[in-house]
């Protein structure tokens, strides 16, 4: 029996452990099959408090990891396959096992939405990107693409023009679909192009991104367009296909959660990008993962009526 169960070894899972930690908890963080999550793909975190000169997003999750471990938690390299949140304790279902928990946080993160085209994932770190507040400052002065339409796409692209000489932005469309008012920004701004009716079908370069391969929906022309970096900004794909009939989500699948991080079944909290689908940050995620394993540690309380030793 767990007294905590933390399923996903991101950022915000790996908060939530180190908290949970602190409170003699002794969780258990089933890290998945890609430890550290989306953090580990940015080459160099500027603005995550604490690092005056920046840290690779890996040597965070690294950091993080040991810190929990040093406080106890017990961080196991496995996948869950299945949950049943209908009884309690909690059942967690894994490739090599079970176990029970008397609580459950929820830290599998999400997704970006990929262009899976030639060239990207070769690139990502080395001018494809997912996140322009993390990434925009390497591009300062420089010419960046940002694929997309909707308020995602306008609204970081909008953030690059702070740094960038020039942002371009490809939509597959002959119209946004951002709402009006950031779309009467992003035309109003003079850094800012458009070019419609495109899909991006190659991303070209050598050591770095140096050009796209655009083709037009319409024409079919194909042709190259010169840029030191890529954005795309095509949606995000909540890690929860496990929890769909186990817990209640909106219809974008995003775990419903109240301020407390608390869904709806008593005792299963959620954390980072799987309930946040607005900020996505390192920071934002740590603070969530934090919350979610103090209500975790109040739950326990008040099931055995007592409250655990240690300080959070």
């Amino acid at each position: 029996m767990e007294n905590v169960i933390i399923i996903g070894g991101g950022t915000a899972g790996l908060s939530a452990a180190v908290y949970a930690a602190r409170a003699q908890l002794e969780p258990m963080v089933l890290k998945g099959d890609q430890p550290g999550g989306q953090i580990t793909l940015t080459d160099s975190l500027e603005n995550y408090p604490g690092f005056p000169d920046g840290i690779t997003g890996f040597g965070l999750f690294q950091a993080m990891e040991q810190q929990a471990i040093r406080f106890g938690a017990n961080v196991i390299a496995d996948a869950v396959t299945s949950v049943d949140f209908n009884q309690h304790p909690f059942k967690v279902h894994t490739r090599v096992g079970e176990y029970e928990a008397r609580t459950i946080i929820i830290a599998t993160g999400s997704d970006p939405r990929k262009l899976n085209v030639p060239g990207e994932k070769e690139f990502i770190g080395k001018g494809v990107s997912y996140c322009a507040t993390c990434d925009g400052f390497f591009y300062k002065d420089r010419q960046v693409v940002v694929v997309g339409g909707g308020d995602s796409a306008i609204d970081e692209g909008l953030f690059l023009t702070r740094f960038a000489a020039k942002v371009t932005v490809v939509h597959r469309r002959d119209r946004l679909r951002a709402n009006p008012h950031l779309q009467t920004r992003a035309f109003e701004n003079e850094r800012m192009d458009f070019i419609w009716d495109s899909v991006v079908e190659e991303v070209v370069g050598d050591d770095k991104v140096n050009h796209v391969r655009l083709k037009n929906v319409k024409t079919e022309e194909v042709k190259e367009f010169q840029t030191d970096g890529v954005f795309v900004f095509i949606g995000h794909i909540p890690n929860t296909q496990i929890f769909e009939n186990a817990i209640e989500m909106d219809e974008r699948k995003i775990i419903i959660t109240d301020k407390r991080q608390q869904t709806n079944v008593p005792g299963v909290y959620a954390a980072g990008d799987v309930q946040d689908p607005i900020y996505r940050q390192a920071v934002t995620s740590a603070g969530t993962g934090a919350i979610a394993a103090m209500e975790a540690e109040k739950f326990i309380a008040e099931l055995e009526g007592k409250s655990y030793p240690g300080k959070l």
